[in-house]
Formats: C-alpha cells, sequence, structure tokens
C-alpha cells in the first residue's frame, strides 16, 4: 500500500509503482518473477487513468498476461479471480493486481470526478433532467427505499458510520480518526435525504498491490489462500413494471462458500464495499449475514463492531478509512489474516469474505480468504 493522502499529488502511475515495488519487496520476489499484469483504475474518462502502458513504466516485460480491468467496484475481485483461473490453467504462474487512483486534484474538487451523469439519453437523460446527477443522490434514493421496505430507519445509518469510524481509530491507514458520536453524525450536513455527508465515502489519492500465485516458493511469512469466489450482473434497466434494485449479491455470495466448502457461520469477519452507510445495511440483508435477526436489529445490537458476533469493516470500511474502491475491503481482510492490525485486529482471525459491487449495485463479486495453515 501507498500512503492514502487527502492531498493533490502524485499521478496514478507513480502511486502504482510505488504499490507494486511494495509488493514484490513483501513477497521476496523481483520484477523478473512476475508473468502476469492485471491493472484496474477508477473509472470514467481522465488523462491519466492508469492502463495496461502501466507495464513499462513499471519495470515488467515478457509478460504471459496483461490486461486492464474496469467493473466498477467488482474490478478487485474481479482481478483476482482472473489471477487465480490463470494460474489453474497455466496462463500464468505468479500475478500481480495493481489498483490506483489519484481523484484529488488541485483546483478540482474531489466531486468532479465521480460527477459523470452518463450522458442525456435514455433513463440516464430523464435523471440528469430531473437533478439526479451523480452517485449521492441514486444512492439516496436506494436508501430512502431500503428503509421502507425493511422498517429500518436513519438511526442504523448512524450505527453504521458511527462503527466504522470506531474500527478506523485503530488503524494508523485512514484518513479519518477523529472520535464520532450519534450528536456529531446529526449534525453533518444533509447531502441527499437521507444521506449525510458523513454516510459517503472519503476519496483519497492512493494504490495498493496485491500478489497471486500458484508458486509455494513466493509469499510473506503469513501465506493466505483463495478459497472461493463468485459474481453476479444483473442487469438492471431501471424502469417501472416490478424491477427491484436490490438482489444479486446473495448468489456470488453462496458461489464463493459453496467453492470454499464453508458456510455464513464459518466467516470470523467480512469487509464489504461501502461507498456509502445505507450499502453496508444492503449487503449484509442481501449477502444473508445477520441469522434469524433483521439487519436493523443485527446493527442496533452492535453486531458490526469489536464485540460483535460480525466484525464488519475493520479499517473504518471506505466511510472513515480510504476510499480506494474494491482495494479497501479487501486490503483490510488482508491485514486482519495477516494478524497485522494491531489495536483493531479481531482475535483468531482465520477467515473473511470480501464482498464488492459496481454502479448502482449492478455488479457483484464476493470472494472468501483464509489464513493458510
Amino acid at each position: 500500500m501507498t500512503e492514502m493522502s487527502l492531498r493533490p499529488g502524485r499521478t496514478p502511475l507513480q502511486l502504482a509503482v510505488e504499490a507494486a515495488r511494495a509488493a514484490l519487496a513483501d513477497a521476496g520476489i523481483e520484477h523478473r518473477d512476475i508473468d502476469g499484469l492485471l491493472v484496474g483504475s477508477s473509472q470514467g474518462v481522465r488523462p491519466d487513468r492508469l492502463g495496461v502502458g502501466f507495464a513499462a513504466q513499471g519495470g515488467f516485460s515478457d509478460l504471459r498476461l496483461l490486461e486492464h480491468i474496469e467493473i466498477k467496484g467488482a474490478t478487485t475481485i474481479a482481478m483476482v479471480q482472473r489471477a487465480q483461473l490463470a494460474i489453474e490453467t497455466g496462463a500464468a504462474r505468479t500475478v500481480l493486481c495493481v489498483f490506483a487512483d489519484a481523484p484529488l486534484v488541485a483546483g478540482k474538487g474531489s466531486g468532479s470526478t465521480y460527477a459523470h451523469s452518463g450522458g442525456n439519453a435514455g433513463t440516464r437523460g430523464l435523471e440528469r433532467a430531473s437533478g439526479v446527477l451523480g452517485s449521492v443522490p441514486t444512492y439516496a434514493l436506494l436508501a430512502r427505499r431500503w428503509l421502507h421496505t425493511t422498517g429500518g430507519s436513519e438511526a442504523d445509518l448512524c450505527t453504521v458510520v458511527t462503527t466504522a469510524r470506531r474500527w478506523a481509530r485503530g488503524n494508523p491507514a485512514a484518513v479519518v480518526r477523529a472520535p464520532l458520536d450519534e450528536q456529531g453524525y446529526y449534525d453533518s450536513p444533509m447531502v441527499s435525504d437521507p444521506l449525510r455527508r458523513l454516510d459517503c465515502a472519503r476519496p483519497v489519492n492512493g494504490a495498493v498491490a496485491v500478489i497471486v500465485s500458484g508458486d509455494p516458493a513466493v509469499g510473506h511469512s503469513v501465506r493466505l489462500n483463495i478459497r472461493g469466489t463468485g459474481r453476479d450482473h444483473p442487469v438492471r434497466h431501471r424502469r417501472a413494471g416490478g424491477e427491484s434494485w436490490f438482489g444479486g449479491g446473495r448468489r456470488a455470495v453462496d458461489d464463493a462458500l459453496e467453492q470454499a466448502g464453508m458456510s455464513r457461520r464459518d466467516l470470523d469477519m467480512v469487509q464489504l464495499y461501502d461507498p456509502f452507510s445505507v450499502v453496508t445495511l444492503m449487503l449484509l440483508d442481501e449477502y444473508g449475514l445477520t441469522g434469524s435477526q433483521t439487519v436493523p436489529e443485527f446493527v442496533a445490537g452492535g453486531g458490526l463492531g469489536p464485540d460483535g458476533p460480525l466484525p464488519t469493516n475493520t479499517g473504518g470500511g471506505q466511510l472513515s478509512g480510504f476510499y480506494l474502491q474494491g482495494m479497501t475491503p479487501l486490503a483490510e481482510a488482508i491485514v486482519q489474516l495477516r494478524g497485522a492490525g494491531g489495536e483493531r485486529q479481531v482475535p483468531d482471525a482465520a477467515t473473511a469474505l470480501v464482498g464488492g459491487i459496481g454502479g448502482r449495485v449492478d455488479h457483484h463479486a464476493a470472494m472468501i480468504l483464509e489464513r493458510a495453515a
């Protein structure tokens, strides 16, 4: 990992080079040992967007696998899944997966990076005409609908946010670590009802790189095994007629658990993609992670926190930790399973579910990681 910065500075390319070097050093290997490279970057057309050209700038050559992958917030798990399949089929042996982003640019607000509306035609055109611009109002509509259908309340959003901040206080890499109570949450300005500023992820400039290898000689002193992966892409059209914006994630998680030969009871923690607080609630529901309790009951009872039965987003997630799309939950899962969580370490953590979503819950990806015996 690079430093996660709230200040404009280096480009995604420069950040990716640093993260890649750090990953190689962590694994005890050289550039020449990498025969596969998978690159992910933030969506949208930007002149500094990271692409396959990073291979040359990063010092890699003679690659058997080189691809740019982009399915929004599900990209990271898709990269790891692609690396795993390449290794299993003999298409590569040791693959570097890197994601870098630098939305903070001098003279521009970070929101402008993600404010693309998708054009003026079709459903997106209708949204733009009615003032639904960017992700915040879109997820505010999702939040209001989810709270209505489940009987949840804004208090549940508050609990998600304050619990994430509680976890972040033990994470030196988190960009927001100041104490936060309920009053502090409700004092946060409303952006798009019911989402306040603190319900929204904090963009950063940074990069994370991970190495997936079939070579037993490669790796950190603590190795992690990919036990299962799953994907689902509902491909919604967002029109009236009974279509739901929810659904799709359950199958991805079920497939990952089936591959792993595990059940939900075997999970020591979950690391979820949480660009907005309501997404944590939605995914807990969609993934079926709260047992016989409703999600509001589970959250209100402290189920996500350090003393709860299902530690969730233990680095502060994207709300208080850092928003680096799907690399945020994956990086925290790796830290925890290595036993390197410090003050926030989940005791005896051996298994983790990593969940990723993309778009407006259009893409789902899930992965089960386990600490090697």
